[in-house]
């Protein structure tokens, strides 16, 4: 795959993504058949005109929402196995540069190319 695809994939909507927003949409709406809304950690909220209020009228992106709850790891850092941390890192070097490889390449984005 192109790393640039890759990128892309990244940044991009889903038809499952979008069909979850709007069937959120439509519920929040009471929209006929839409189900029943639920406030989402990280995904969705129905603030209040006073909650937004005391915000300074400001609808900023997950100012609401949250974050969602993510597993973390059970094994203490004290325990983990620095040997497999380089690697990883190398990895993920490897990945950047890849990816900064093919951003310079791509003449849409001013600056570079």
């Amino acid at each position: 795959m192109n790393p640039l695809q890759t990128l892309t994939g990244r940044l991009t909507s889903t038809d499952t993504d979008i069909q979850k927003i709007v069937t959120t949409c439509h519920a929040w709406r009471r929209e006929k058949n839409a189900g029943a809304y639920a406030d989402t950690a990280g995904f969705c909220k129905s603030a209040t005109t006073v909650e937004i209020a005391e915000h300074g009228h400001v609808l900023t992106p997950r100012r609401y929402v949250g974050a969602e709850e993510v597993e973390t790891d059970s094994e203490p850092f004290e325990e983990k196995d620095v040997a497999t941390g380089p690697h990883e890192s190398n990895e993920l070097f490897a990945e950047s540069e890849m990816l900064e490889q093919a951003i310079k390449a791509n003449p849409r984005w001013p600056g570079y190319g």
